[in-house]
């Protein structure tokens, strides 16, 4: 039967739990692989959870001991590995016990675009479909400075715990600090470390008795010479 038309009777989600590796560079420098089992997989996507949290348009890379007729490719190999672009993440509910993200993805073929090499961090988003095969990813055009400059920010002293997650997902540095400025999707925070744009990290804020996670999108130093994160909230709006 045409490999066409074996595609279209499987279109449909197969709840096959599956184990996977799944493998994320969050920055040139830092990367974390976490083993986790699928909720669904079609040829052209799956479901799955994680532990480490995620934002949609990244990218990882998945290996997974696919059934053959569910592939696209690599027909022979024992381990099915490809990249996938995060199209739907839901976030774990607040004072969740074992949090965990539910994430779907959408395949998207067995190399990643060419501007992933030289900044892991990029966004993207599904540009074309290439007919009933994998979709085409392109760099998301709007910044997030450009996102958040829609928002009010208000000039609010928000004292914030920030956390910075290792590749097993355990804390591995804190710092508390307070907020230059805030609005509900992103804010400006004095910090001391050393944090790269594109690091996911973890915030909390007893005031608002709120953990929010938060992805950095720039840095700054202030007249003063103390150095700024600006950061844009993934899972969660901040209640102003």
């Amino acid at each position: 039967m045409p490999q066409q038309g074996t595609f279209k009777r499987i279109r449909e989600r197969l709840e096959l739990k599956l184990p996977v590796r799944v493998r994320c560079r969050e920055t040139p420098d830092f990367e974390w692989t976490e083993i986790t089992r699928l909720t669904n997989v079609t040829p052209f996507g799956a479901g799955f959870t994680l532990k480490h949290p995620i934002e949609k348009g990244r990218l990882l890379y998945m290996t997974i001991p696919m059934p053959r007729q569910l592939r696209v490719f690599d027909h022979v190999e024992d381990q099915y590995k490809i990249w996938a672009l995060v199209r739907y993440v839901k976030s774990p509910a607040p004072g969740a016990e074992n949090p965990v993200f539910e994430v779907g993805v959408a395949f998207i073929g067995k190399h990643p675009p060419r501007s992933y090499e030289g900044n892991p961090a990029k966004r993207y988003e599904i540009a074309a479909q290439a007919g009933d095969s994998f979709s085409v990813p392109e760099e998301l055009q709007q910044s997030a400075a450009e996102d958040q400059r829609t928002q009010t920010r208000h000039n609010i002293p928000v004292d914030i715990k920030i956390e910075t997650l290792d590749e097993k997902g355990a804390v591995d540095k804190s710092e508390s600090t307070v907020a230059e400025n805030i609005s509900q999707r992103g804010a400006a925070l004095y910090t001391t470390l050393d944090l790269p744009i594109g690091r996911i990290i973890r915030l909390t804020s007893e005031q608002y008795k709120l953990t929010v996670h938060a992805a950095v999108r720039g840095r700054s130093t202030g007249p003063s010479g103390v150095q700024r994160i600006h950061v844009e909230f993934i899972d969660r709006e901040f209640p102003l």
